[in-house]
C-alpha cells in the first residue's frame, strides 16, 4: 500500500504568491461558493481586485468581505444570473474591464440529477457547454489584452462503472470549447481550464454527512494518490493559469490521477 499523499496546511504556496496578481482586476462567476469561493480568496491574497459574482447577492458579498479582509485589493460583488442573455448583459455592462475571468458554471449536477441516469448528465454537460460558451462570447470582449478566460471540465475516466457516457462527453466537450476559443481569441487573450474530479466542498451541504462521507471513501479508493483533494489545490490550479502568460488551449487536471485510471 503506497503512503497517502497530504495536502497543503497553509497558505505557503508559491502559487499564491502576495503580489502575483498585484494590480489584476479578477471577474469570479459562480465566486459565492465552492471552487469559485476559494478562487476569489485566492486571487485576494495574491493582490488581485476581485468582483464575485453569484445568484445569492447575501453570498456574493460575504465572499466579497472576506476576500476584501484577506488581501490587499479591492473586493466587490454581483448577483445576476448569466446563464440568461439578460444576466449576461447585465454583468458585462456591470463588471466594467477586467484581466481574468474565471468560470465555475456548471461545476456539479443538480440535486434533482442522479449520476447513474445517462440522459438526464448529458442534458446536464451539453447545458454547461452551451452557458459557457455564451458566458466568453458575451464577456471576452471585456477582457485585456493579455488576460485569460478559465473555465471548468470535470476529470472523468473512460465510459463505464463510475462515468457515464454523458459525464465524459459533456467534459470532452469543455476541453474541446477551451481549444476553439484558444485559438479564435489568441492572441490576444489565453483560454484555459481546470478539471476537477469529486472534492468536498459546501456544495454538498444538502446531502447527509453520511452520505459525503462514503462519497469520499468512494472516491479515495479510485483515486491512484488515495485521497480527494483540498479545495486549496483545486483554487491554485486556476491561479497558475492566470498568472502563466504562455499556456493557452489546456485543460489542466486536477484529480490525483483519477482520469488515468
Amino acid at each position: 500500500m503506497h503512503a497517502v499523499t497530504v495536502p497543503p496546511s497553509s497558505y505557503e504556496d508559491p502559487i499564491v504568491a502576495p503580489h502575483s496578481l498585484q494590480g489584476r482586476r479578477v471577474l469570479v462567476v459562480g465566486g459565492s461558493s465552492g471552487f469559485g469561493r476559494q478562487v476569489a480568496l485566492d486571487a485576494s491574497l495574491a493582490g488581485a481586485d476581485v468582483v464575485v459574482v453569484g445568484l445569492d447577492p447575501s453570498k456574493s458579498h460575504a465572499t466579497a468581505q472576506e476576500a476584501g479582509a484577506l488581501g490587499h485589493g479591492k473586493a466587490s460583488a454581483l448577483a445576476f444570473d448569466v446563464t440568461t442573455d439578460a444576466g449576461r448583459a447585465r454583468l458585462v455592462e456591470a463588471a466594467g474591464t477586467v484581466d481574468h475571468v474565471v468560470s465555475t458554471l456548471g461545476g456539479r449536477l443538480g440535486d434533482h440529477v442522479r449520476e447513474d441516469d445517462d440522459a438526464a448528465v448529458r442534458e446536464v454537460a451539453e447545458r454547461k457547454v452551451a452557458d459557457n460558451r455564451a458566458l466568453v462570447d458575451a464577456i471576452a470582449g471585456s477582457v485585456r489584452d493579455g488576460g485569460s478566460l478559465t473555465l471548468t471540465a470535470g476529470a472523468t475516466r473512460h465510459p463505464g462503472e463510475h462515468d457515464g457516457h454523458g459525464a465524459v462527453e459533456g467534459n470532452d466537450e469543455i476541453q474541446e470549447l477551451v481549444r476553439e476559443l484558444a485559438l479564435a481569441l489568441a492572441p490576444r487573450v489565453r483560454v484555459n481550464a481546470v478539471a476537477p474530479t469529486w472534492t468536498q466542498t459546501p456544495l454538498w451541504r444538502h446531502h447527509s454527512d453520511a452520505a459525503v462521507v462514503e462519497m469520499r471513501h468512494r472516491m479515495e479508493a479510485l483515486i491512484p494518490l488515495g485521497r480527494t483533494a483540498d479545495i486549496r489545490e483545486v483554487a491554485r490550479a486556476y491561479l497558475f493559469l492566470m498568472t502563466s502568460a504562455f499556456i493557452t488551449g489546456a485543460t489542466i487536471p486536477v484529480d490525483g490521477g483519477y482520469s488515468l485510471t
